[in-house]
């Protein structure tokens, strides 16, 4: 199928307004970085100074976001928006964000600029994670279950480490940064004393909410969208409350209808990319719910007994 329409900023905005929305900062998106690699380690610290289930629980929570956080900055620079320079934007996105949850920036940028070219189409290599749904609440809370117990990261991480082996192989040769970066991120607390916090408070989050949340937004994204020649229709824009950011949704991700439309908007513009589009009327050619309970009632509308 050919390729989908694509909307010129020149049709919608002037050129005052679209240099506004976006424009790229030199160091916006180094602070974002920093950002995620603080709370992370704040949450950490958290737990450390103060253990108790209440504060392990939360730590877990504000990592493993933090951890999607990671990913959606490294989906920025494969976007070439997280910095103007081309080196810095390709090694901090590969090296301090991909690298470590287990991506792989040249590899995710080509997969996703597909992603982007043939939204909902049969050439989609996304088109399986939307196309399911609805779903019944109950497969939905199997799902839930498989993502918290570890069931989703064994079976991922089982095939990125191990998959698609060549003869004498070891390990798959795109894992290499991530053994890399997680070897360095366990010396580092080795040699500070604190070797546990590694798996309890780095892979415990990566293998139990960081599944979770990385569904949940899969769904937001594109589940039960609808999908028209229309650009503004090919994703939904979630408006995710403060708790919702915290826990669920980092970087802005949640205005995603602006991303597919404007897709080398930085992260940190979509806000204001979201306002103008609102001001303008764009809001009746969007699919926009309130918040991630409302989008997971759409996305689980099929009855139980259909599903039999």
């Amino acid at each position: 199928m050919p390729a989908v329409a694509r909307i010129d900023p020149k049709d919608v905005f002037s050129p005052e307004e679209w240099a506004r929305v976006s424009a790229k900062s030199s160091w916006r998106g180094l602070a974002l970085v920093a950002c995620a690699w603080g709370l992370i380690i704040a949450a950490g610290a958290m737990f450390v100074m103060w253990p108790n289930p209440l504060t392990y629980l939360l730590a877990v929570m504000l990592i493993g976001a933090r951890q999607l956080g990671l990913a959606i900055l490294m989906h920025d620079a494969a976007h070439g928006a997280l910095h103007p320079n081309t080196k810095i934007n390709d090694w901090v996105g590969e090296w301090l964000c991909a690298a470590p949850v287990g991506g792989r920036l040249e590899s995710y940028r080509a997969y996703h600029l597909r992603h982007h070219r043939f939204t909902e189409q049969p050439e989609d290599p996304d088109l399986a994670l939307s196309a399911p749904f609805p779903i019944t609440r109950g497969s939905l809370w199997r799902k839930i279950l498989r993502d918290l117990t570890g069931q989703t990261f064994l079976k991922q991480r089982g095939a990125q480490l191990f998959g698609n082996r060549k003869p004498g192989e070891i390990v798959n040769p795109t894992t290499a940064h991530f053994l890399l970066t997680n070897a360095l991120l366990f010396g580092a607390l080795a040699l500070a004393g604190y070797w546990w916090t590694y798996p309890a408070l780095w892979i415990v989050p990566m293998a139990t909410w960081l599944p979770l949340v990385t569904r949940l937004r899969n769904i937001a994204e594109h589940a039960c969208v609808r999908a028209q020649e229309d650009p503004f229709t090919h994703a939904r824009t979630t408006l995710a409350n403060p708790i919702e950011r915290l826990l669920i949704a980092p970087f802005w991700v949640h205005y995603h209808a602006e991303h597919h439309v404007f897709m080398h908007v930085p992260c940190y513009r979509l806000p204001a990319l979201h306002d103008a589009l609102m001001n303008k009327g764009y809001w009746s050619r969007m699919k926009i719910a309130p918040g991630y309970v409302s989008v997971l009632r759409e996305a689980t509308t099929q009855p139980a007994l259909a599903a039999a």
